[in-house]
């Protein structure tokens, strides 16, 4: 297994914590970064190989991930158009590292040790949502359906629970996935969301959901949600 990890991004809303580093680079708590955490915790669950996509700050980043000294294998993939493109486009960019069975992340994502433990060990492809949570207006919701994913978006409401990008997927599912977006963006689409063309897919994959409850698992992006997390962490 692989561990697909997102930072390619801006982290625009985060203001004057992602002014001169990516906002994976932004503390937690005890000096911990985000990412410094998703990599303690991944190399602790035996995974050893991680891709990593990058925008801006990429040289900045690798060395914050070189001092943390983990036992890990990390290979960078940077993707120039990242203030044009979304993280649609650069998985397209380091696809050709990412033919294995896939635990997926973005790179802003905290969660629970144990959020972490159950969708690796799941012997189902799936994501983690959450139905204690409620729905958040502007960030991932799931669509379910007989006990299935059908649908990932913003945009949904009916029949939906609240949803964060933590996925695992078998080689199988995710080479379905990887090939619709090599798709999306041979075709021009690289501005969408990697989950616009997972949903054209999920006729052809079982994607289930991975319920953690009210467990610490959340994206931060913006000052209030890093002021939220750093509080729970403590």
């Amino acid at each position: 297994m692989k561990a697909l990890i997102l930072n390619s991004g801006l982290g625009s809303r985060m203001g004057k914590y992602t002014a001169s580093s990516p906002k994976c680079m932004v503390e937690l708590t005890d000096g911990e970064t985000i990412v410094a955490r998703q990599l303690r915790l991944i190399s602790r669950m035996g995974i050893s190989e991680v891709v990593m996509t990058t925008g801006p700050y990429e040289e900045l980043l690798k060395d914050h991930i070189k001092e943390l000294g983990l036992p890990l294998q990390i290979e960078f993939v940077n993707n120039p158009q990242y203030n044009e493109t979304n993280y649609i486009y650069s998985i397209y960019l380091a696809r050709e590292l990412l033919h294995d069975e896939i635990l997926l992340m973005h790179g802003d994502l905290v969660f629970e040790e144990k959020v972490l433990e159950q969708v690796m060990k799941s012997k189902v492809d799936c994501m983690a949502v959450s139905s204690a949570l409620e729905l958040p207006e502007k960030d991932f919701k799931a669509v379910l359906k007989d006990g299935l994913i059908k649908a990932v978006g913003i945009e949904f409401m009916e029949s939906a629970v609240a949803a964060q990008p933590l996925y695992h997927f078998g080689k199988k599912a995710w080479g379905i996935w990887l090939d619709r977006i090599a798709t999306f963006c041979e075709s021009g689409e690289v501005s969408c969301y990697a989950e616009n063309a997972l949903n054209q897919v999920t006729n052809q994959i079982k994607l289930y959901p991975y319920d953690f409850g009210e467990m610490l698992c959340q994206e931060v992006d913006k000052e209030e949600d890093l002021i939220a997390v750093r509080s729970i962490l403590k």
